[in-house]
């Protein structure tokens, strides 16, 4: 684990102590992996306040706390905000052409999902 240099330093794993079960843990909650293809459409840092998240505050710094030590995110603060963002490089050295199959993967899911619901509507 690194070390925290200030207060206000978040600690994250090195790229060689990030662990592939942590890393699908921390995909395996529906709200996080929305953070992730959040961040994975906009490709650049994003505040915790960009997020419109269906759960209380506590627990949206609980989920971006398993990503930043499942080093799927990296988090630093600019000012008063926390800046968040996606550690592409790192894991696709680690596991190349995971986080693209995790994400086409929520896509297919979320298409599927409003494809049955759009039938099952009566549609």
């Amino acid at each position: 684990m690194t070390t925290a240099t200030s207060p206000r330093a978040l600690e994250h794993p090195p790229r060689d102590r990030i662990r592939l079960e942590a890393v699908l843990h921390a995909l395996s909650d529906p709200v996080r992996l929305q953070i992730v293809r959040d961040m994975a459409r906009e490709r650049t840092e994003l505040s915790c306040s960009y997020f419109d998240l269906p759960v209380t505050k506590s627990t949206t710094t609980h989920h971006f706390r398993v990503l930043r030590e499942g080093g799927v995110i990296r988090q630093t603060y600019r000012g008063t905000a926390k800046l968040n963002a996606l550690r592409e490089e790192d894991l696709e050295a680690l596991f190349p052409g995971l986080l693209a199959t995790v994400l086409a993967a929520a896509v297919a899911q979320t298409d599927r999902d409003a494809t049955a619901q759009a039938h099952g509507s009566g549609a």
